[in-house]
């Protein structure tokens, strides 16, 4: 979707500044928020890409206004009360209602070997590839109202395929409950000057791993 996040390419947002020796959270919140964020995700309410999509279809004057870990709390608190896993007078009051845990809690001593698993998102396919590595494509106009992981600033554009990566989930259905419905995924070189114009520095590419239905044969 063309929402506050998809920020590629686009000009008047300052630079990024960069720190020396940069911490791995700048508060203790901020671990917080992301063990909160872990931990909840463990209940198997959703999917990671019903999480992003969460983050992606923020407000922009709440998205552009948040820090990177407030962006995930906010989110998760819109994905709590999607699922019914909390109340809004929870959340107001910070305090769970009376009941029993969730079934699916994460307990403490299994946080390590829960991260260790990950959430690999390959998984095989049978349907012959529609594209070889050098054959040249065009990225598909396309600003769907959904989730993509299409970055916007490559639509329209032409570039050349690098490399089949194989299956993976779709993010596009995985998002909205209609199924992980694996695709190919390609990893394809776009020149800069393709994308940006004669301003873009000489000799610079791009790439992107892209999903075969973000694809079209140039």
């Amino acid at each position: 979707m063309n929402g506050p996040h998809d920020l590629g390419g686009r000009m008047g947002f300052g630079p990024i500044p960069l720190e020396v020796d940069e911490p791995i959270f700048h508060a203790d919140w901020e671990a917080r928020a992301l063990g909160l964020t872990l931990t909840c995700g463990a209940l198997g309410g959703w999917t990671l890409d019903e999480s992003r999509h969460a983050r992606e279809s923020l407000p922009p004057a709440v998205y552009y206004g948040s820090s990177y870990y407030e962006i995930w709390e906010r989110a998760l608190e819109r994905l709590l009360l999607r699922h019914a896993l909390v109340t809004e007078d929870e959340l107001a009051s910070g305090q769970a209602a009376a009941g029993e845990p969730h079934p699916r809690r994460l307990p403490a001593a299994r946080v390590p070997e829960v991260l260790a698993s990950g959430g690999p998102t390959d998984r095989p396919i049978s349907a012959a590839a529609r594209f070889q590595p050098g054959d040249r494509v065009r990225a598909r106009l396309m600003h769907p109202k959904t989730h993509t992981r299409m970055p916007g600033y490559l639509t329209g554009h032409f570039g050349v395929i690098e490399a089949d990566r194989g299956g993976f989930v779709l993010p596009d259905t995985n998002a909205h409950g209609d199924g992980e419905n694996p695709e190919r995924l390609y990893t394809v070189i776009f020149a800069a000057a393709q994308v940006w114009g004669q301003g873009a520095e000489p000799g610079v590419t791009i790439s992107a791993d892209l999903w075969e239905s973000y694809l079209d044969p140039a």
